[in-house]
């Protein structure tokens, strides 16, 4: 009797742990410690999970003894799987179908570079190809997006760099961007803020027509930073605001982290919408390269105001082998108008 109790109690905490884990924001703990880093990392959940019940279920087949309890976790981790599953389809794994760009439309391409690791020329060589008008990367030098912007100058599609770093000790606490000379000049704000350890970007148009430009990198939620992480996620939906921005980068977090963010119905961080959710690609994993897409964690984003909507979308895998461990985000943005 006693045993028979205490494994309906150890079927029911496990349960109640997978529901914490599979859906954290209906009990508001998508930012408590470990349960925000494993939701991060639904697709790789998913998949232990089937594995789990598998080796569970064969346990039950060969131990008559261990037969119902490890039958009932086994569905339990296949109710788990299944939820994720349903979440990873809903939020799309994968539409890398572009229109035909317009003579308005506007590209940005968002990567973190892990400290400068592919050269300029890879950078430069992919957004000369793909008509790239904004780069926002984390983790890098003012000196690597000068040597991105002399290339791109000369062959013929001139940029400007605005960067900021918090110290030139870790090229990880740099953050710079290039803007395309056609949109007009840009200037930093400097009254705007920043994330808390890493350096964030906010760039507005001298003429005061265009959008506002938003490079960003809140730290990761590991030990000793979830208070910062916290902030910094906050500080997002404080500058993701009015009628057009647009804001890109690593933002160490996935759609699962925003749910207090919002300033309203479809929108995920302050005003802004991301990209991912309008095209099918909010699943796709980012971080790190060396998992499959499908198994990694979506954390780099471009968000953007209702004035655009998502022509273009896919993270991109042809440069996993350039030296960072984040796959870019290329996104093609027209007037919704």
């Amino acid at each position: 009797m006693i045993r028979r109790v205490l494994s309906a109690a150890i079927i029911v905490a496990i349960a109640a742990a997978l529901l914490v884990l599979a859906w954290p924001q209906l009990f508001s703990l998508d930012h408590a410690p470990v349960v925000a880093q494993i939701v991060s990392l639904r697709g790789l959940g998913a998949g232990i999970a089937v594995l789990g019940a598998v080796t569970l279920l064969l346990v039950a087949l060969l131990s008559r003894a261990l037969r119902r309890f490890a039958a009932s976790v086994a569905v339990l981790l296949l109710a788990f799987a299944a939820l994720n599953a349903i979440v990873i389809a809903d939020r799309g794994l994968g539409d890398i179908s572009f229109e035909t760009a317009g003579p308005n439309d506007l590209t940005v391409f968002s990567w973190n570079t892990l400290g400068d690791a592919p050269g300029p020329e890879v950078v430069a060589d992919f957004a000369l190809a793909h008509g790239v008008d904004v780069i926002t990367m984390a983790e890098t030098t003012e000196a690597f997006g000068s040597q991105v912007q002399s290339l791109m100058n000369a062959a013929g599609s001139p940029m400007q760099v605005l960067s900021v770093h918090f110290d030139e000790i870790s090229k990880a606490r740099s953050t710079t961007m290039l803007v395309s000379t056609a949109l007009g000049e840009y200037a930093t704000d400097s009254t705007a803020g920043s994330t808390g350890q890493l350096p964030s970007i906010v760039a507005r148009p001298l003429s005061g027509s265009g959008p506002t430009l938003i490079a960003v990198h809140p730290v990761a939620p590991i030990p000793g930073e979830l208070a910062t992480w916290n902030s910094d996620l906050d500080w997002l939906a404080t500058v993701c605001v009015g009628a057009d921005v647009i804001m890109a980068g690593d933002f160490n977090s996935t759609i699962d982290h925003f749910s207090r963010l919002p300033h309203g119905d479809g929108k995920t961080i302050g005003d802004c919408t991301d990209a991912g959710m309008l095209s099918g690609n909010a699943a796709v994993g980012t971080w790190p390269v060396a998992l499959p897409p499908a198994l990694g964690t979506p954390i780099d984003h471009v968000m953007v105001t209702d004035n655009w909507r998502v022509s273009g979308m896919r993270v991109v895998e042809s440069l996993d082998d350039s030296g960072s461990d984040h796959r870019p985000v290329l996104v093609q943005l027209s007037p919704a108008s």
